[in-house]
């Protein structure tokens, strides 16, 4: 059924392209016999362009694993309680982007600060193609503005990683041996009044053969969080698969070096009032707008740019 609705997704864009070149042929011999304005002929033209070049966007996304959800991972990286409060306007500005392209976004892990933001914190972005359109965020991102957390009013740089990794489904089987497995359980932090402080529902997995390690509580159940964290951890093992199957050795590793200078994928310039891609050139002048989840086309003029340079 999955299988059907991909190509019955692609079929419906297929028919998109055609309506509208037809639609634009007859307005053509419309202008011909002077039943139309030029200006109609070139708004037709346009709008006919824009969903053949949003197709053409869309065929990026050609690898099996593209068509699945993802957990995206977030680390604060150097700048102390200002990066700890970047990570977390990054985990805002995903959560906005998932809920404005009509993706399911659940927490999987947190780690708050220890003055203000988080450490870290998990995500799973479900939905269709959520991994192939968010794989590119994988790097470091800077942000530059005057920090509310210095009494000179400085202004201050920090970074925070971000990670993403397809999330495995019933379509893909990967095998884990239980005497791989080291398990331990802990109590949840974050909200959650009495159960969270009395109950060790959470839980962490140590995957011994790769040493990858997951952890999770989004659950009030040990067991669901145990279930979670299988499958977390079969999307980490499914990533080394494609890396390895790409021949490209470690190659998502290779894009996160390390938090700090001269290592970022995008900064963000508040003061400067900027966003620029360091990969693709793409910029906007409205960084307000990009921290509240408009992504799209960042996210569309790096896969593009990808695409150009692989051809």
């Amino acid at each position: 059924m999955k299988e059907i609705k991909v190509h019955k997704h692609w079929i419906g864009e297929f028919n998109s392209i055609k309506e509208h070149l037809d639609d634009l042929d007859v307005l053509y011999e419309f202008f011909k016999e002077g039943e139309a304005t030029e200006e109609e002929l070139d708004a037709k033209y346009e709008e006919s362009l824009a969903v053949l070049e949003d197709v053409e966007f869309k065929s990026t996304l050609n690898r099996k694993e593209d068509e699945l959800s993802c957990v995206l991972e977030i680390n604060a990286g150097a700048g102390g309680t200002e990066a700890c409060d970047w990570a977390e306007m990054i985990y805002r500005m995903y959560v906005m982007y998932g809920e404005k392209n009509s993706f399911k976004v659940s927490e999987l892990n947190r780690v708050a600060g220890d003055v203000a933001g988080i450490k870290s914190a998990e995500l799973e972005i479900a939905g269709d193609f959520a991994y192939g359109y968010l794989k590119g965020e994988n790097g470091v991102h800077r942000l530059v503005r005057v920090s509310p957390f210095n009494a000179q009013g400085k202004r201050m740089t920090s970074f925070a990683s971000v990670f993403v990794h397809p999330l495995v489904d019933s379509s893909i089987e990967i095998e884990v041996n239980p005497s791989d497995l080291d398990w331990d359980t802990f109590r949840a932090s974050g909200a959650g009044g009495q159960h969270v402080n009395k109950t060790e529902s959470a839980v962490r997995v140590r995957h011994l053969p790769s040493g990858i390690v997951v952890e999770c509580q989004q659950e009030r159940s040990q067991h669901l969080n145990r279930e979670k964290a299988i499958q977390m951890l079969k999307s980490r093992l499914y990533q080394k698969e494609i890396e390895r199957q790409m021949q490209e050795k470690n190659a998502v590793e290779a894009q996160k070096m390390k938090n700090e200078w001269g290592s970022q994928i995008r900064s963000y310039v508040l003061d400067d009032r900027r966003v620029k891609d360091h990969r693709s050139k793409h910029e906007t002048r409205n960084p307000d707008n990009v921290l509240n989840g408009d992504l799209q086309p960042f996210i569309k003029a790096y896969l593009m740019h990808k695409m150009n340079d692989e051809s």
